[in-house]
C-alpha cells in the first residue's frame, strides 16, 4: 500500500483501515471526504478531480511521511479519487494507526489540512445551471469551500499542528494558467537551461527558473561575491564576500527548490570552452557583463542552433533580444557584424548602476526563457526590446536575419577569434627599455585618484579614439586603464587601423598597485 496513491475506482475505507493495522497500535484515525450536494447556494449534480499526478503523488507521499515523523505514529496513508464523482461518493480518505488515539487523530487532521493546501489538484463542481470551472483545491481549502464531512472513529477530539512549512515546491499557481498547465509543468520539468553569469542579470533569471521547476540549471560564473555588487545580486549576502557565486547560487537555489538539477561550472565562458559547456542543455541566457562573452555565447549558440536570450544594461537603460533558429531570428551578428569591444562602454562598476535595473531585465529573460519552453509566441523573436527605466518609456525595433544567412548557417561568424596583444606587468620594465611609450587612456579624474608610479602620457580614450594624430604609424606604445579593459579593447581598435605596434597593460593600473602591494 502507497502512502498517497490516486485512484479512479471507488474507495474502500474498510481494505484500506485493514492494511494499516498494526498490534502495537492503541489508537486508530480516520477522514472521509464525501461529494454533497449543494455548495454556496448551487445545488451541485456531480464532481470532477483532476491532478498532475507526477508532482501531486510525490507531494502526497511528503505529507504522510511528514506526519510519520512529526507525531510519532505507526502507519498512515491517503487515497484521492479522480475522474467524475456523483453525490455522496467518497473523495477522499485519510488513515492513521499510532501507539495513542491522541497522536492519530494529530495526524490524520495534519494530512488532510496539508493535502488540500499543498498537492495540486483541480475540480469542477457540475451545476443544475452549469459548472465551476475548474478550481484549484488549495484556494478551496482558503476560503472553507469544503466539500468533505470529518469522519472520526473516535470521540475524542485533539487539534493538529498545522500551518507547518512546505518541504517541496508547489507550482499550482503557474499550473492554474491555461498556457501552463500540467502538460507545461512537465516541460519546464523536462528543460535544460545554461545561465552565463551569477549577477546583477543572472540572479533573477536563475531564482524564477528555479522557481518555476526547470529541470536543470546550469551555473557558469568565475567570478566571488564583491560587496559593492550586492545591491543588484541579492541571492548573496555581506558574508559571502570573496565566496565563489556560482557554487553559493547553487546552495540558495537548491534551498528555493530542491528538485532542481543545479550544475555548477566556475569557469569563464570562452570561444575555448563554449562547445563543451552548451553540451547538454536545451537553451543558454546570456547574463554576462562583456561583450567578449556576449560574442562568444551567440557564435556557439548559431553553431549549436540552439535558442538563446539576450540582454545589456547601461546605467538606467538595457535591451533584449531572443534568438530562435527554428523562427528564422537574428543573431547578435545580424545586427552588429563586428562584435562590440570591451572598453569602448562602460560597465556596472565603472558607469554604474541602481540594482533594480538589471532586475528588471533578468525578470525578462527568465519571461522569455520560459516562454520559448512552453511554445509560447513572443515579439523579441523578431524585435530588439530597447527600455529606459528612468523614464519608462520602451521601444521595439524590427530585426531580421541577414539575407545572406541560410536556416543553418550565419555567414558572419568568425572562423576564429583573433586576440588583443596585451603585455603582462612583469613585461612592462623591458618594454620602456625598447622604448615602448606608456600611454594612460583614463579620464583626467581617475589619474588623479589613482597616479601612476612612473611618468606616462595622459591621452583618455574618448580623445583617441576622436584622433590618433598624436600617434605615429611606426610607433611602439603601451596603453593603460583601470583594468585593462578599456586599453585591451582600444589597442585592438588601433592596430586595425594600421597601428601594428599597440598594447595593452594586463590588468591595468589595479594590477599594478595588486602586483606593489604583494610585493
Amino acid at each position: 500500500m502507497n502512502a498517497f496513491d490516486f485512484t479512479q475506482s471507488r474507495i474502500d475505507p474498510e481494505a484500506l483501515r485493514v492494511a494499516l493495522e498494526d498490534p502495537a497500535a492503541g489508537g486508530y484515525s480516520s477522514f472521509e471526504g464525501w461529494v454533497r450536494n449543494h455548495n454556496e447556494g448551487h445545488a451541485v449534480t456531480q464532481l470532477e478531480y483532476e491532478a498532475f499526478e507526477l508532482l501531486a503523488r510525490k507531494e502526497g507521499e511528503r505529507i504522510v511521511n511528514e506526519a510519520i515523523r512529526r507525531f510519532d505514529v505507526l502507519r498512515a496513508a491517503c487515497v484521492h479519487r479522480i475522474g467524475s464523482l456523483g453525490i455522496g461518493e467518497l473523495a477522499v480518505w485519510v488513515g492513521v494507526s499510532a501507539r495513542h488515539r491522541a497522536e492519530a487523530f494529530a495526524a490524520c487532521r495534519y494530512i488532510i489540512d496539508e493535502v488540500k493546501h499543498r498537492v495540486p489538484i483541480w475540480k469542477k463542481e457540475h451545476y443544475v445551471n452549469g459548472d465551476s470551472g475548474w478550481v484549484n483545491c488549495e484556494r478551496c481549502a482558503a476560503h472553507g469551500e469544503e466539500h468533505a464531512h470529518d469522519h472520526e472513529h473516535d470521540h475524542a477530539h485533539q487539534p493538529a499542528h498545522v500551518g507547518a512549512a512546505s518541504n517541496s515546491p508547489d507550482y499550482s499557481r503557474q499550473i492554474a494558467l491555461a498556457e501552463v498547465g500540467t502538460e507545461g509543468q512537465t516541460k519546464l520539468r523536462a528543460a535544460r537551461v545554461l545561465v552565463i553569469g551569477a549577477g546583477g542579470l543572472g540572479v533573477p533569471v536563475l531564482s524564477y527558473l528555479a522557481g518555476a521547476g526547470i529541470g536543470t540549471l546550469g551555473v557558469v560564473d568565475d567570478d566571488v561575491v564583491h560587496p559593492s555588487n550586492l545591491h543588484r545580486q541579492t541571492l548573496y549576502d555581506l558574508d559571502d564576500a570573496g565566496e565563489p557565486k556560482a557554487a553559493l547560487a547553487a546552495q540558495r537555489l537548491q534551498a528555493l527548490n530542491p528538485e532542481v538539477a543545479i550544475q555548477v561550472h566556475r569557469e569563464r565562458f570562452t570561444t575555448d570552452n563554449a562547445e563543451r559547456l552548451l553540451q547538454g542543455y536545451d537553451l543558454v541566457i546570456d547574463c554576462s557583463d562583456n561583450f567578449a562573452t556576449k560574442f562568444a555565447l551567440n557564435d556557439a549558440a548559431v553553431r549549436a542552433r540552439k535558442p538563446a536570450v539576450f540582454a545589456s544594461v547601461y546605467q538606467y537603460e538595457g535591451q533584449l533580444q531572443v534568438y530562435a533558429p527554428e523562427n528564422g531570428s537574428a543573431c547578435l551578428r545580424c545586427l552588429w557584424p563586428e562584435a562590440t569591444r570591451d572598453g569602448l562602454v562602460g560597465n556596472c562598476a565603472e558607469a554604474g548602476v541602481l540594482g533594480p535595473v538589471p532586475g528588471v531585465f533578468g525578470s525578462l529573460q527568465a519571461l522569455e526563457a520560459m516562454k520559448l519552453i512552453l511554445g509560447l509566441s513572443s515579439p523579441l523573436r523578431s524585435g530588439l526590446l530597447l527600455m529606459d527605466l528612468r523614464t519608462l518609456t520602451t521601444r521595439t525595433v524590427a530585426t531580421r536575419r541577414c539575407a545572406e544567412c541560410s536556416t543553418d548557417h550565419c555567414s558572419r561568424l568568425p572562423s576564429s577569434e583573433s586576440s588583443t596583444d596585451e603585455l603582462e606587468i612583469g613585461e612592462l620594465a623591458r618594454a620602456r627599455t625598447l622604448g615602448c611609450e606608456l600611454i594612460d587612456v583614463r579620464d583626467a579624474d581617475e589619474v588623479r585618484a589613482s597616479p601612476l608610479p612612473f611618468p606616462a602620457r595622459n591621452v583618455p580614450t574618448s580623445e583617441l579614439l576622436a584622433s590618433t594624430a598624436s600617434l605615429k604609424p611606426d610607433g611602439r606604445y603601451v596603453l593603460i586603464c583601470a583594468r585593462g579593459i578599456r586599453s585591451r579593447a582600444l589597442a585592438s581598435q588601433l592596430r586595425a587601423q594600421g597601428h601594428a605596434h599597440v598594447y595593452s597593460l594586463q590588468g591595468g593600473v589595479a594590477g599594478l598597485l595588486q602586483t606593489t602591494t604583494a610585493a
